[in-house]
């Protein structure tokens, strides 16, 4: 039997409209919509007193208007939540053995075997406070035997609370909750659900997986067994990334124009598609530039934090322009992107659209499913053969995988 782990999931209340209430204390107790401002942007996060009229996440802003007309409207400062969502990590790094950090406001912290010396929940208790005192966000946590069931008792303890689900009461505490509760089931999956008569937990509990495998493959395993409580995911160590890039040395110097501006497209493109899949944004894009007597030039640009492509490779266009010298041939050109910070959302939601937001979500999942070359810009076209090289799994092809920083 394998030994009681006790695993904690932390989530940072509202945490846009927290941090922005820090500085504005006006915004306390008002309807608050984070994301952009026209009716062509999307609700990144919203207080609670919105959620009251229906508004959500990932709303289109003209949806949100109509159903709060007197919502206060915040375009949205993404290098403020960076900074307190980093006050948040350093003071959890000081205090928990091992803890991951799965977005910029949640964290899961395990605590398994510090019940022989203390409760888990008491010392729970007492970091969630500290960050409260010294940060003044709120915060709730929730704390079992494995993720799933902490992140549902997370949900069930806010605003700004804790719970704690015994051992072996795991299937009890979800019974009564909604299969929406369950983190895996989307909108479209619960619909499913409900024109199979489910509508909560008890009722997927007491199916045989394998009505719940036909009806929705793999998937159904997997719901199956966190409607039951059963998760046995680990906590993932967190290390924080400093930086992604690539470059490309060419077998031949050149001053093909058109050539080199459409690899480095490429690059900027393929890098920040790297970004939305392990969930970080950057503030700092650098260029890299070596002729042929092997001189070499950088420039790096601050910018707000993003992982839109559509944002950074103008950038590194610009700072390109300012590099080249029409004199010399070009060796190797590279990108790099730094400052990186944790974001779960995809894209910049204060600055774009829905269609943009759909355009980058459709993509990705093109890319997810068949490989990151092939859905790209058709500018970058001609770099199709540049390293498909992943920086968050370290994988890279043979070929290209020498020519790395």
């Amino acid at each position: 039997m394998n030994p009681q782990k006790s695993i904690v999931h932390m989530d940072l209340d509202t945490f846009f409209v927290s941090c922005e209430r820090l500085f504005d204390k006006r915004l306390l107790g008002k309807p608050v919509l984070i994301g952009g401002t026209s009716d062509r942007g999307v609700v990144a996060s919203c207080s609670y007193e919105a959620r009251s009229f229906g508004i959500h996440s990932a709303m289109p802003m003209k949806v949100a208007r109509q159903l709060c007309p007197e919502a206060i409207i915040i375009r949205g400062n993404s290098q403020l939540y960076s900074e307190k969502s980093k006050e948040v990590t350093d003071i959890i790094r000081d205090h928990v053995p091992l803890f991951e950090k799965s977005s910029i406001d949640e964290f899961y912290l395990d605590l398994s075997g510090m019940d022989q010396f203390f409760g888990c929940m008491q010392w729970a208790s007492e970091l969630r406070q500290k960050i409260i005192h010294n940060t003044k966000l709120p915060i709730s946590f929730g704390l079992s035997q494995n993720k799933t069931v902490s992140k549902i008792a997370t949900g069930e303890a806010k605003p700004d609370n804790e719970i704690q689900i015994p051992y072996g009461y795991e299937k009890t505490f979800l019974a009564p909750l909604s299969v929406k509760k369950i983190p895996m089931v989307g909108e479209k999956t619960y619909q499913t659900l409900r024109q199979l008569g489910i509508r909560h937990i008890h009722q997927l509990q007491e199916m045989p997986v394998e009505l719940i495998e036909r009806a929705f493959g793999i998937n159904g395993i997997k719901m199956w067994k966190k409607a039951n409580g059963i998760d046995n995911s680990p906590v993932i160590a967190y290390q924080e990334r400093k930086s992604i890039s690539t470059e490309r040395t060419f077998d031949r110097d050149t001053i093909d124009i058109v050539k080199l501006k459409s690899i480095l497209l490429a690059m900027a493109e393929n890098l920040a598609f790297q970004l939305r899949r392990g969930n970080k944004l950057t503030s700092c894009v650098t260029v890299k530039v070596r002729y042929s007597d092997f001189n070499t030039h950088t420039l790096q640009k601050k910018v707000p934090h993003t992982s839109a492509d559509h944002l950074l490779i103008p950038k590194a266009l610009e700072m390109f322009d300012k590099l080249y010298n029409k004199r010399l041939l070009i060796r190797l050109i590279g990108v790099r992107y730094s400052d990186l910070a944790e974001g779960n959302y995809q894209i910049d939601l204060f600055e774009d659209s829905e269609e943009i937001i759909s355009l980058y979500q459709a993509m990705d999942k093109i890319r997810d499913k068949y490989g990151d070359r092939k859905i790209m810009r058709a500018s970058g076209i001609t770099a199709k053969t540049i390293s498909r090289f992943n920086p968050f799994t370290g994988e890279a092809p043979p070929l290209l995988a020498n020519r790395r920083t």
